[in-house]
């Protein structure tokens, strides 16, 4: 088994490495991202929201708006002294409306902090690096040029549709083009430095990048959980415009029939639109809130540690501390995995966490086919000694009631031979003496797993059985005897079948002793026997040959166990071969 158990180990741990290197996403990374390591924060009161909801929508006309009343809007805005003003709306090309495009290019003009909008388009591929957009939706370029600045406001997913990471620039005709939230942020840096009178600088630090250029979103609020005021309400003059000093104010889609809502780590259900994604990066930028990807040798080295953890745990330890252990060591990955992702860095656990369950269930079935495998063996084994109920018992009882090896314990051992067979072998052809033998040892074999015994051995025309053993038993010496007269009678059937197409008696003679003996696994390394020996075992062969045909001979140790419930002869006194002494004896007559 263990080294079953290291191949899967090796397979297992070579495939887990082969896609951490290779930095194929794990959906449990994507889980443990979500649930474990994002956590709900306070949202900053410097970032304010503008939402063209259903309100504004009903009050100021089917959407599209004209231009001139984003110009009225940012007016107002304007007057209260905002830091930065960020319209997440795309104005692609000049409206039908010259005059509103006019007044509208002239209200961002003055307001000299307005941050707007572009959008690229990738090819499905893209190599590590830099990433080059194909086209790109920039504002028309009379809005462009008075624009503060332009960022791209691309959002996007991964398979499970849902918003962690962000592309924090890419490249279009040689032209770098910024993230919206990172565009926000430095004009709201700048602005900070103008007011200051010290008149100190400020570097903005950009957030820390994988291969592709993206970066983690650390959400912080929810869906609706920053400060939102409807568009119409500002418009209308209901929210005072100096509210918005020196604030960062963000307008855009705050209704799902403009189609600009998605899933985040914080809730997978209720949809936040793009205008919040984009407060949640601004805020990460403004507390400097970064979470920097660990390099794949990192999750490499943790995947390693992990597994060699796993092998002596599911090696040597039962399956259900073994579980107890996995969800221990499970535990303390999740929570070491969040200490350092509040300290700044992404551990991937997700393909540690599956290689433990994994190896964990590989290790389980594979103990449970080492134990089937090892159950069948014994049944293969045992079951052509023993009856289906004594293998049935040993496989339930396990270590406790099998102990292979010697051990030393009072059996009853009997013996049962065919009279005649020397003879009927010289006069009879080789086939018709096989069936003669098959069929009288079948009998015996019957007979003994019938009263639960243990069948030793066929010795050429003999049998050899043991009772009491490998199971201990109960009155195993009545059983032994049981055993033996059921043999007496099956063989009288036999004899008259034999008898008439052979025309000469054919029977058994059975010897029973019981005494102390030493029993099990007896032999050589490379070849043993499940076997009894001792004097014990000498004694019961010796009665067999002194037995007369069709007859059973009791020691006196068997008679003493059966006495009253065995009808015996008067005892005899025996002179067995290697025996000094005479030993008595007794014939079974039947039971009383």
């Amino acid at each position: 088994m263990r080294r079953r158990l290291i191949t899967v180990w090796g397979v297992l741990i070579g495939i887990a490495l082969f896609l951490v290197y290779r930095g194929y996403p794990s959906d449990l990374d994507s889980w443990v991202e979500d649930r474990v390591y994002q956590r709900q924060g306070f949202a900053d009161s410097r970032i304010v929201l503008i939402g063209i909801d259903d309100e504004s929508i009903r009050s100021l006309g089917q959407w599209p708006w004209p231009r001139s009343v984003h110009a009225e809007l940012l007016d107002r805005i304007s007057s209260g002294h905002p830091t930065v003003v960020a319209f997440d709306l795309t104005f692609q090309v000049p409206s039908s409306s010259p005059d509103a495009d006019a007044t509208w290019v002239e209200s961002v003009s003055q307001a000299g902090n307005v941050v707007l909008p572009t959008y690229g388009t990738f090819g499905s591929s893209q190599k590590r690096g830099v990433v080059q957009a194909l086209t790109l939706a920039d504002p028309f370029n009379a809005l462009r040029e008075v624009a503060a600045a332009v960022g791209h406001i691309n959002v996007m997913t991964d398979q499970d549709q849902v918003v962690r990471r962000s592309l924090l620039r890419f490249d279009y005709k040689g032209r770098s083009v910024n993230h919206f939230a990172w565009e926000i942020y430095r004009l709201y840096t700048v602005q900070l430095q103008r007011s200051e009178p010290s008149g100190g600088t400020r570097t903005p630090t950009p957030p820390p990048l994988d291969e592709f250029g993206r970066f983690v979103i650390p959400f912080t609020g929810t869906p609706g959980q920053y400060e939102m005021f409807s568009y119409s309400s500002v418009l209308h003059g209901d929210i005072p415009a100096d509210y918005f000093a020196d604030k960062i104010v963000m307008i855009g889609p705050y209704t799902a029939s403009l189609q600009d809502n998605y899933a985040t780590p914080l809730d997978h259900h209720t949809l936040m639109f793009g205008v919040e994604i984009h407060a949640n990066i601004v805020q990460a930028l403004l507390e400097n809130n970064f979470k920097k990807a660990v390099e794949w040798y990192w999750t490499a080295l943790l995947l390693l540690v992990a597994g060699a953890a796993a092998y002596g745990m599911f090696r040597l330890v039962h399956p259900v501390y073994s579980l107890l252990m996995l969800a221990v060591t499970a535990a303390l990955l999740l929570a070491g995995g969040k200490w350092l992702y509040d300290l700044g860095l992404l551990v991937p656990i997700g393909y540690p966490l599956m290689f433990l369950g994994a190896f964990y269930l590989a290790a389980l079935l594979l103990r449970y086919f080492y134990e089937w495998t090892e159950r069948r063996r014994v049944t293969e084994i045992f079951g052509r000694y023993v009856a289906p109920q004594v293998v049935n018992q040993i496989l339930t009882t396990g270590k406790d009631g099998l102990k292979l090896g010697g051990v030393r314990r009072t059996l009853t051992v009997m013996f049962v031979d065919i009279r005649g067979f020397t003879s009927l072998s010289e006069s009879s052809e080789p086939e018709e003496i096989v069936s003669i033998v098959n069929e009288y040892l079948d009998l015996a074999a019957r007979c003994v797993f019938r009263y639960e015994g243990t069948l030793d051995k066929f010795i050429g025309d003999a049998a050899m059985a043991i009772f009491n053993a490998p199971l201990e038993q109960e009155d195993h010496a009545f059983k032994a005897v049981q055993a033996a007269m059921a043999i007496q009678k099956g063989a009288a059937e036999l004899e008259s079948k034999w008898k008439t197409r052979l025309n000469r008696e054919i029977t058994f003679g059975i010897g029973i002793h019981t005494g102390p003996t030493v029993f099990g696994n007896i032999g050589s390394r490379t070849r043993m026997d499940y076997t009894a020996i001792g004097d014990t075992v000498n004694t019961a062969a010796r009665l067999e040959n002194r037995a007369e045909p069709g007859r059973i001979l009791l020691s006196e140790a068997v008679y003493m166990q059966v006495e009253g419930r065995v009808a015996v002869s008067r005892p005899g006194f025996y002179q067995l071969k290697g025996k000094e002494q005479e030993i008595v004896a007794y014939e079974v007559e039947g039971l009383l």
